[in-house]
C-alpha cells in the first residue's frame, strides 16, 4: 500500500497549520490512505516525519506558506501547495500524491509543481520568503506588544518602576522585530549563510529610521546577495567550508551593510516618515477608505496572503507610534468568526446542526482574533459567504478608524479590554465591532440560500 508523508504550515502557525493537517488525515482516512502529517505551528515542530519514513514514503504533499526544510525530501515525488489548499482541497491533493511516479536515489524531486490539482497557482515565491520572515518575527511582536501594554496599566510609569521595567522588556523585544524579520527573509532565500547579513541589514533599517519596509528590503537584499555569492564563488573542495562560514557571511554583511546606509536608508526613512504623516493626519473619508481596505483584506482569505499582508502593515507601523490601522485590522479580523456565530443563533434553520456547532467554537476563535475559525462557512458557500464576510469586516475596519479608535497590542482580541489604555476609546471599538458582527450575520443570512455541510 502507497504511504504518503504531509507538511503542513502557516505564517503564524495557529489555526491554517492544524486545520490543513486535519483535513488531510481525514480525506486519506476516508481513502484509506496511510499518512502521518508533520505540522510546523506556533509551538514548534509536532509530529515530525523521520529519514525511515521518508525512504519508506511513495510521495510527500507540502502544504505550507513557509519554508519547511525541502531538502529532506530529495528524491521523493512532492505536491506542493499553499497551506490554504490543504484545507480547501486535500481528497484532490492525496489523489494527486497517489498519482506520481515514485523515484528512487538523489534524483531530482519530481513534482516541484506551480500548482496544485485544481490548476491554481501557488502562492508567489515573494509571498513565500516574506511570510517565513513574518512567521518567525511575529512571537516577538505578540510578547513585546503585550507587554507594552501592560505597561500602560499607569500612563507615564516613574523610571525603575515595574511597569516601567515592562515596557523597558517589551521594548526591547519590539526593537528586535525587524531585524528578525529581515533576518528570516533572507535566510528563506538564501539558507543560513545569509542569516547574518540578514540581521544587519535589519538591524541597520532599525538604525536608519526606514522601519519595517526597510527591514524587508534589508531581507531580500540580504537573501539574494547571499544566493548569488554562493553560487559564483568557487574554491578548491578543501575550502569549500570557508564558504558558508566566512566568505559568504563576510561579503554579503558588507554589500548589504553599504548599501543601506550609502543608498537604501535614507529614501526608505523618508518613505517611512510621510507614511507615518499622512497617517497621522487623514481626514475622515481617508480614514473610512483606509479601514475598509483593511478590514475587506483581513475576511477576503481569512488567515491567507491578504489578511497576512494587512496584518504585517498595521504590526509595522505600531514601531512608529501609529495605532489605529492596528484597532481596525484586529476588530475587521474578529468580525467573519463572531458574525458567522450569530447568522446561526439567529437563523438556526438555516445551518445544519455541525454547522450550529462550528458557530460555537468560531464565537470563541472570533473573541481570540483568529480570523480562521470562519473558514470551513466561508470554503463551503465562499460566493455568498465571503462577501458578506468582506463587507462586515470592511464596515468595522472603516468605523474603527473614523473613531480614531487606537490599540498598542497586536494580538489578544477581547482579552486585550482587561489590560487598560491598551485601547482607546473602549466603547467605540466595541461598538464597530458589534456592528459589524450584526451586519455580518444579517447578510450571511440574506445571502445564504440553502443549508450546506461542512
Amino acid at each position: 500500500m502507497k504511504k504518503l508523508l504531509a507538511v503542513t504550515a502557516c505564517p503564524t502557525g495557529i489555526a491554517h497549520t492544524y486545520m490543513a493537517a486535519e483535513s488531510l488525515q481525514k480525506a486519506a482516512g476516508e481513502k484509506n490512505v496511510p499518512i502521518k502529517v508533520e505540522t510546523r505551528g506556533a509551538v514548534g515542530v509536532e509530529n515530525e516525519l523521520t529519514a525511515a519514513e521518508i525512504a519508506e514514503a511513495h510521495a510527500i504533499i507540502i502544504a505550507a506558506d513557509t519554508d519547511v526544510d525541502e531538502a529532506r525530501f530529495a528524491g521523493k515525488p512532492i505536491v506542493k501547495v499553499a497551506v490554504a489548499q490543504g484545507i480547501k482541497i486535500p481528497g484532490q491533493l492525496i489523489e494527486q500524491a497517489l498519482a506520481l511516479q515514485a523515484s528512487a536515489g538523489t534524483a531530482a524531486p519530481q513534482a516541484q509543481a506551480a500548482e496544485g490539482s485544481d490548476g491554481k497557482r501557488k502562492q508567489p515565491v515573494f509571498y513565500k520568503h516574506l511570510m517565513t520572515g513574518v512567521s518567525h518575527m511575529l512571537p516577538l511582536v505578540v510578547a513585546g506588544g503585550l507587554l507594552i501594554a501592560i505597561s500602560f496599566f499607569k500612563l507615564n510609569p516613574a523610571e525603575g518602576t515595574f511597569l516601567a521595567n515592562l515596557l523597558k522588556i517589551g521594548g526591547a523585544a519590539m526593537g528586535l522585530m525587524v531585524p528578525i524579520l529581515a533576518a528570516f527573509i533572507a535566510f528563506s532565500i538564501g539558507g543560513r549563510p545569509a542569516l547574518a547579513s540578514g540581521l544587519v541589514g535589519g538591524m541597520l533599517s532599525t538604525q536608519l529610521g526606514a522601519g519595517f519596509l526597510g527591514g524587508i528590503l534589508a531581507g531580500f537584499l540580504a537573501g539574494y546577495v547571499s544566493k548569488w555569492l554562493i553560487k559564483n564563488i568557487k574554491l578548491p573542495r578543501s575550502m569549500e567550508g570557508l564558504k558558508p562560514m566566512l566568505i559568504v557571511p563576510f561579503l554579503s554583511v558588507l554589500v548589504v551593510g553599504l548599501l543601506m546606509v550609502y543608498v537604501i536608508g535614507t529614501p526608505i526613512k523618508s518613505l517611512m516618515d510621510a507614511l507615518t504623516v499622512w497617517l497621522e493626519d487623514i481626514g475622515s473619508g481617508n480614514k473610512i477608505m483606509l479601514g475598509a481596505i483593511l478590514g475587506g483584506m483581513m475576511a477576503l482569505d481569512m488567515g491567507g496572503p491578504f489578511n497576512k499582508i494587512a496584518y504585517t502593515f498595521a504590526v509595522g507601523l505600531l514601531g512608529s507610534g501609529v495605532y489605529g490601522p492596528m484597532a481596525a485590522v484586529m476588530a475587521a479580523g474578529m468580525t467573519p468568526p463572531l458574525g458567522i456565530w450569530l447568522a446561526t443563533v439567529l437563523a438556526p434553520k438555516k445551518f445544519t446542526k455541525e454547522e450550529r456547532e462550528a458557530g460555537k467554537v468560531a464565537s470563541i476563535l472570533g473573541l481570540s482574533f483568529i480570523t480562521e475559525g470562519a473558514i470551513p462557512f466561508g470554503a463551503a458557500d465562499p460566493l455568498r459567504i465571503i462577501p458578506a464576510f468582506m463587507i462586515g469586516s470592511g464596515l468595522t475596519g472603516a468605523l474603527s478608524m473614523v473613531f480614531d479608535v487606537t490599540l498598542r497590542a497586536p494580538h489578544g482580541g477581547i482579552f486585550v479590554l482587561l489590560v487598560p489604555n491598551a485601547i482607546s476609546p473602549v466603547f467605540m471599538y466595541l461598538i464597530a465591532i458589534a456592528i459589524g458582527t450584526v451586519v455580518t450575520a444579517l447578510l450571511v443570512n440574506l445571502f445564504k440560500k440553502k443549508t450546506t455541510s461542512l
